[in-house]
């Protein structure tokens, strides 16, 4: 086989490689469309427009106050999400805020995330950096007839999104899906302990 045919061959299997992941794409950008509430992307970042996308959503039997309690005390992640650790938020707050800058290391790799959208107890929001990938990460917490639905997207570009894409297309999903039944279980458990107690005189 000559150079060339090889160089035609590895482009072929790359494309071919690359089909399943794109469909996919699709359908979690459709998905994310059909969800409750609307993301505020940055043009950037427009799901149709992303190397890598994914969306979830779950169901919380729990107050919007307690998600949004829950998800902002960042530097407890790693003792319940196995995709974050090292987290560190920059000053002398443990919690996310409006103008928070935190350093973590997930999906094996360490980033430096900044706060994009912070509007308690509905939308969060961050933009995180690395030399070959970027993100932004956004989060809707939306009132329900049984206390919440809990909205997070995803959207990635650069070098290593492709390798994502293409080698690991499902990792993130798993984690995204496990953040989501943690964020669940605690909030639910936190707002069955405050029911417990009554109401504050």
């Amino acid at each position: 086989m000559t150079t060339k045919s090889r160089s035609v061959t590895l482009l072929l299997a790359l494309t071919v490689s690359l089909l399943p992941g794109c469909a996919s794409i699709g359908d979690r950008v459709a998905a994310a469309k059909a969800a409750p509430g609307e993301i505020n992307w940055p043009e950037k970042y427009e799901p149709e427009q992303a190397t890598f996308f994914v969306h979830h959503q779950i169901d919380i039997a729990a107050p919007p106050q307690v998600v949004w309690e829950v998800l902002i005390e960042a530097e407890t992640w790693p003792t319940w999400y196995e995709g974050a650790t090292n987290v560190s938020v920059r000053g002398n707050s443990e919690i996310l805020e409006a103008d928070s800058v935190f350093q973590w290391r997930t999906m094996g790799l360490n980033f430096e995330s900044r706060i994009a959208e912070f509007e308690p107890p509905t939308r969060l929001s961050w933009e995180s950096n690395h030399r070959f990938i970027d993100g932004y990460h956004a989060w809707l917490i939306l009132p329900s007839a049984t206390g919440t639905t809990l909205v997070t997207d995803e959207s990635m570009a650069g070098f290593l999104a492709y390798m994502q894409l293409i080698f690991q297309p499902n990792r993130l999903n798993r984690w995204h899906e496990n953040w989501l039944r943690q964020i669940k279980a605690r909030s639910e458990s936190r707002a069955a302990a405050s029911a417990e107690l009554g109401p504050k005189d």
